[in-house]
């Protein structure tokens, strides 16, 4: 769990700032569809401090249950004591829930939600028997990767519909450059050439790729040029490296990234 306070740099790429104003002011759920590093986390810490609220982030993955994110009884010394979790803290003071992945979470946190994500805005804790009011200033948020692992864990149709949707992608090539600048300082003509780089992974899909280039991997990129590791290197460790382990595919990667930089 990740409470964000500290101030963020976003680069808008489309209408999804007043869309999340909007959101934030009819208290309606969000869900924010696309691929890894395409800013999703991001926007959603920059818009928690542009409308001025306190953001929990949970990094949803496969053993990640409702308990987990309502809360649970401990021991401690002689007595048994409930715990909130991430949801109920934000559901009873008003804070902004981020779960991000939501679909790799089990089940049983999909239908947690269900009665936050409709006109109740309530959270049941079974455990303890109480129903709790959301806070009027609550707002669950939550972002999926609908091309990872397709066809395995998807959301439901039915789940969808609870949301109001933004789809995410790479950005333009000019922002995306913009992007690096203000995130690293690096120099305009290197990021344009990662930029470059970028682009032409991502329109090689007869490489099979899971995911391919993200905007993250190229700020990596740009941070190890300006502490001063080699350009070439630097792209081989921060951008290909880490899209496969097919040794010919990433021998290939980085003899066209060779001729880029």
């Amino acid at each position: 769990m990740l409470v964000q306070e500290s101030t963020v740099f976003y680069k808008a790429i489309g209408s999804e700032i007043s869309v999340f104003q909007q959101i934030n002011a009819l208290k309606m759920p969000l869900l924010i569809k696309g691929p890894t590093g395409t800013g999703k986390s991001r926007f959603v810490e920059f818009m928690a401090q542009e409308v001025g609220k306190k953001l929990i982030t949970v990094s949803c993955h496969e053993e990640t249950s409702a308990t987990d994110l309502i809360g649970r009884f401990i021991i401690k010394g002689a007595e048994t004591i409930w715990i909130d979790g991430p949801l109920s803290i934000a559901v009873k003071k008003g804070y902004i829930l981020y779960l991000d992945e939501i679909a790799e979470a089990r089940p049983d946190v999909i239908v947690a939600i269900h009665s936050l994500t409709d006109h109740r805005r309530e959270l049941f804790i079974d455990k303890l028997g109480e129903t709790i009011k959301a806070h009027e200033n609550f707002l669950l948020v939550a972002s999926f990767n609908p091309g990872y692992q397709k066809g395995f864990k998807e959301l439901k149709p039915s789940t969808r519909q609870r949301f109001v949707a933004l789809s995410f992608d790479y950005p333009q090539p000019k922002i995306e450059a913009e992007i690096l600048i203000n995130e690293t300082g690096i120099a305009t003509d290197i990021a344009q050439k990662l930029v470059n780089i970028a682009s032409k992974i991502r329109n090689l899909t007869e490489l099979g790729l899971t995911e391919t280039v993200s905007t993250r991997l190229l700020v990596d990129a740009a941070k190890l040029i300006n502490n001063g590791l080699p350009k070439r290197l630097s792209v081989h460790v921060a951008i290909v490296e880490p899209l496969t382990d097919e040794l010919e595919t990433i021998q290939a990667l980085k003899d066209l990234c060779d001729l880029m930089i």
